[in-house]
């Protein structure tokens, strides 16, 4: 073989081997890992599952036996969004989900954590899906102090997210409510 020809053949692979070491990157520093048991989770930003072609969010299970949840996370005042009907709207892509996942927000006010809470549990993301468009809408308390939002993992899999945005909508967009829980049993059952 010419030297010229292994040299080419040389610098194509260590390109494809740099390409391969970058497919993932470093999420900014505004994104947490939270949840009942975020140390079971990584997350970053993944430049091969992406459908902007920017990069995507994903949060992916790595550790234990897949029975808890973790999210990506991003926490934000609630100043620009106090009194106000707030979407928070993504692509959502997953793989091999054996729980479920879902994008999920929350306002909170001094006196009350998860004044205003939804996590799409009743909307759920199972197995492995193509990119959708998913989205929580809610009614921000005038008196929120802060907003999470972000994506959950409940189980082992992954799941993606990208194309990101939080809006002020209208009225005429539902608001989005967990579902009422069962009533409580009004005496023992000794």
């Amino acid at each position: 073989m010419k030297p010229m020809y292994i040299i080419a053949a040389a610098l194509a692979a260590t390109s494809l081997w740099a390409l391969a070491e970058n497919a993932t990157g470093t999420l900014p520093s505004t994104w947490m890992l939270a949840g009942e048991s975020p140390a079971a989770y990584q997350a970053g930003i993944d430049y091969t599952e992406t459908s902007s072609g920017k990069g995507a969010k994903f949060l992916r299970h790595v550790a234990g036996d897949g029975k808890s949840w973790g999210s990506l996370t991003q926490q934000i005042g609630a100043d620009n969004y106090r009194g106000r009907r707030v979407r928070f709207q993504a692509k959502v892509k997953s793989r091999d989900v054996d729980g479920w996942a879902g994008l999920w927000m929350r306002a909170d006010s001094q006196s009350t954590q998860g004044a205003a809470f939804y996590n799409s549990q009743d909307k759920p993301i199972k197995g492995s899906v193509a990119w959708q468009t998913r989205s929580v809408v809610l009614d921000v308390p005038a008196d929120a102090e802060s907003m999470l939002f972000g994506v959950i993992n409940s189980g082992s899999g992954e799941v993606w997210m990208d194309e990101l945005s939080l809006e002020v909508v209208g009225d005429d967009v539902a608001v989005d409510r967990m579902p009422p829980r069962a009533p409580l049993a009004q005496r023992p059952s000794l």
